[in-house]
């Protein structure tokens, strides 16, 4: 139930760990997992769903995201995706030494790892300007390679277009019985969203009272337990009714709604629109 602790050791000849894969090879894409080190991924193309810390959304037409040190979080491309590439990039916060974010010329670098610690995610703009350099990498020396990824993390740290995933305040870095706590509870809700969630089991579970257990939840992710449930649902259904040709009475049940009026309620409030709005305006984008 716990998410793995994956340890990176760094690609040879290198400071930092650097892999691109093809199309969704990537094998841990269903995996829940966090690490020390900070992580860049560029999904070439595509669209999915990511789930990082305690934010659940839905991407299209690839991603581009910064991921916070031990900020846990799962893969990024599955069978459906429809990815070209996916490329991975993890580094420690000093991989370059201690003293060398604190020069003049690399203090932004550091004021972008801080802000990475809730993830970034970035916009289609940033995307086109770095995603070519980030996978042209792959086919780089070491010493170049290391150039390139300076210059792309002094792009991002520019960026305007970017959005931090998770709320203000959100953190992971806790005592390692709450971390173990809250991703059993992230872990237990990505494998059974689907079904029926009973909030006194999930707070037996944490060996907490239900009322102990919403005022944790909430003070950690800054959201109620409920709505962070409501959120891993419909962003599934939005990435079901962008995917499958079914109904959207089905993609509620699917999705774990067994009320179809207030899966419609749900997604509205969430969206900004209704589930069959959503679909028209994506069928329109990829005609």
């Amino acid at each position: 139930m716990k998410p793995g602790f994956e340890v990176i050791e760094p690609t040879f000849g290198s400071s930092f760990y650097y892999s691109k894969y093809i199309e969704n090879h990537n094998n841990k894409a269903h995996v829940w997992h966090y690490h020390p080190e900070i992580e860049m991924v560029f999904v070439n193309g595509g669209s999915g769903k990511r789930q990082i810390g305690s934010h659940i959304s839905y991407y299209t037409e690839g991603d581009l995201i910064l991921i916070g040190s031990n900020l846990p979080h799962c893969g990024f491309t599955d069978t459906n995706t429809g990815n070209k590439n996916e490329t991975v990039i993890q580094m420690k916060d000093d991989f370059l030494g201690k003293d060398f974010l604190g020069l003049q010329e690399t203090k932004s670098i550091s004021d972008l790892f801080n802000k990475a610690k809730g993830g970034i995610a970035f916009g289609q703009r940033t995307k086109d300007a770095v995603g070519h350099k980030i996978e042209l990498m792959d086919e780089q020396e070491p010493f170049e390679r290391l150039l390139t990824l300076l210059s792309v993390l002094k792009e991002l740290e520019h960026a305007s277009d970017y959005k931090i995933l998770n709320a203000a305040g959100f953190s992971m870095e806790m005592q390692i019985q709450d971390n173990d706590r809250i991703n059993m509870v992230f872990n237990y809700v990505k494998d059974h969203f689907q079904e029926e969630i009973n909030l006194i089991a999930i707070a037996e579970m944490s060996s907490m009272t239900v009322p102990s257990f919403c005022r944790y939840f909430k003070k950690i992710t800054k959201k109620t337990f409920t709505q962070f449930v409501n959120e891993y649902r419909i962003v599934h259904a939005s990435k079901l009714l962008a995917e499958k040709q079914t109904s959207v009475a089905n993609i509620s049940y699917e999705s774990g709604f067994n009320n179809f009026s207030h899966f419609n309620k749900v997604f509205k409030e969430f969206t900004g629109k209704s589930a069959s709005q959503y679909r028209k305006e994506l069928t329109a984008v990829f005609k």
